[in-house]
């Protein structure tokens, strides 16, 4: 990509005429990697402020301070959003700026006003071998990591991204270092592992990002799942299964109609391109509630008499440890409550498969107690099932998906139109029955609204009759 004539490039070019300034960082290093050009970084020699207000004035945008402890400011053009970082220099000149940045491929500056690349620290070499390379001597302390807590994790989320590998010594650096990571604010942790998460090649990075210590370090209930041994129905570990289970969830989201078939398949498609919480789809987001599905197998483990393993509760607890985790990685609450909720109800759709066929009545309960993740919860469960490959593993898979099936047209039905309502209002139905507001009354509106779905009661007299039945056969 030719970076000089973008027309971002030019708009600040103009903007700064004059100025000593120098395109840095990822901007460059995609622009050679010939990836898409999303934000503009900029390094002044001068007042960051003064070029932040006079690119904002080009660009029709705001400008407001970024940093206060490196004095960067961000501008966003008003009619596309394109992002424009202004730092001012870290250090005497240019090199000296290079010097003090993370990795070698994002310490190459070009000339904002035109000229040769400047790049003292080989990063274009290494960006033709593919390669990581942190900054620094050959310590920790001596390394770039030791200006930054953060690094660490955004090494595993650039090779995760950029499909690199780190260099020998980066690796030892890097496994280190990776402690330190928690110094770190949770708000940075949370956006490095929330990208490493939606790229493409979310597994690999997982595993680079186990290995280097680093999950341990910022997940450590993840890690905590290694070694944990399951029933003879499982193939592998929790930890093993987990990754399995994330596995197979992007495989689903990446073609849906492989398992649900066309129709059902571009609907579930929509429904996961949607935009969710934390700058993520629905379905970005489920691949959080993939990982953190079995947080809480470690903590509910049991042996029983006949030596069968049980990790009874551990959808119920693991709810409660998503939310912990969530908490200290200050996510949204809506994420939280989202990957809480799947953790919670990610057996229910297992412990029907023996019941079919379902009656409509049974849909009904396994929607309304899934809600708000009915659809999610159900894609997930898929996910589960076919990540399990031990005792008959083939059978039940394929029994498995056919619910899945028919529960997800269901799901999908019912976050289109809505939860039933019942046919007769609360204060209608409580004069007819000369009965007074308080549980009973809830009981029966909620029976009412199951009867409403069923099709038993779907109008006003159908509905107090059905509750007048309900009454009589319970001695009321």
């Amino acid at each position: 990509m030719n970076l000089e004539q973008h027309p971002r490039v030019r708009a600040a070019r103009d903007a700064l005429a004059g100025s000593d300034a120098w395109i840095v960082g990822g901007t460059v290093r995609d622009a050679l990697l010939d990836r898409a050009v999303v934000d503009l970084d900029l390094a002044v020699d001068g007042d960051p402020e003064a070029a932040a207000r006079s690119i904002a004035r080009a660009v029709d945008g705001p400008a407001f301070r970024l940093s206060e402890q490196f004095g960067a400011w961000r501008v966003h053009a008003r009619d596309d959003g394109f992002t424009f970082d202004v730092s001012p220099l870290q250090g005497d000149t240019i090199e000296a700026d290079l010097a003090k940045r993370d990795f070698s491929v994002n310490a190459i500056a070009l000339p904002l006003a035109g000229g040769d690349q400047i790049d003292p620290n080989g990063g274009v070499p290494d960006l033709d071998r593919r390669i990581l390379r942190v900054l620094g001597g050959d310590t920790v302390a001596g390394s770039s990591y030791a200006a930054d807590a953060l690094r660490p994790l955004r090494l595993a989320r650039l090779a995760t991204e950029l499909g690199f590998r780190p260099d020998a010594r980066t690796e030892r650096l890097t496994l280190e270092a990776a402690h330190s990571v928690t110094g770190a604010s949770p708000e940075r942790i949370f956006t490095e592992l929330r990208r490493l998460m939606v790229a493409d090649a979310a597994v690999e990075g997982l595993a680079l990002a186990d290995r280097l210590g680093l999950i341990a370090a910022v997940l450590p209930e993840v890690s905590a799942l290694h070694g944990v041994e399951q029933s003879h129905y499982h193939h592998l570990d929790v930890h093993g299964h987990t990754i399995e289970v994330l596995r197979e969830q992007i495989r689903i989201a990446a073609d849906p109609a492989q398992v649900f078939g066309a129709e059902l398949g571009a609907r579930l498609a929509g429904v996961l391109a949607e935009p969710f919480a934390d700058e993520m789809t629905r379905g970005q987001a489920l691949r959080f509630g993939a990982l953190l599905h079995d947080i809480a197998k470690p903590a509910t483990r049991r042996v029983l008499e006949d030596g069968r393993v049980s990790f009874i509760g551990h959808d119920k607890v693991g709810e409660e440890v998503v939310w912990e985790i969530c908490r200290r990685l200050r996510t949204s609450e809506r994420l939280r409550e989202f990957v809480g909720a799947l953790a919670r109800h990610h057996l229910r759709l297992g412990f029907l498969v023996h019941e079919r066929p379902l009656s409509r009545a049974a849909v009904y309960r396994y929607l309304a107690a899934c809600t708000p993740v009915e659809i999610e919860v159900t894609v997930l469960s898929c996910a589960d099932r076919k990540a399990t490959r031990g005792r008959n593993a083939e059978a039940a898979i394929a029994k498995h998906v056919e619910l899945a099936r028919e529960l997800l047209a269901a799901a999908l039905d019912w976050r289109a139109s809505g939860p039933p309502k019942p046919a007769v209002r609360g204060n209608d139905l409580a004069r007819a029955l000369e009965i007074e507001p308080g549980p009973e009354l809830g009981e029966l509106m909620g029976a009412l609204t199951e009867a409403a779905y069923t099709g038993e009661a779907t109008t006003r007299t159908e509905a107090i009759a059905y509750a007048r039945r309900l009454r009589q056969n319970s001695g009321g």
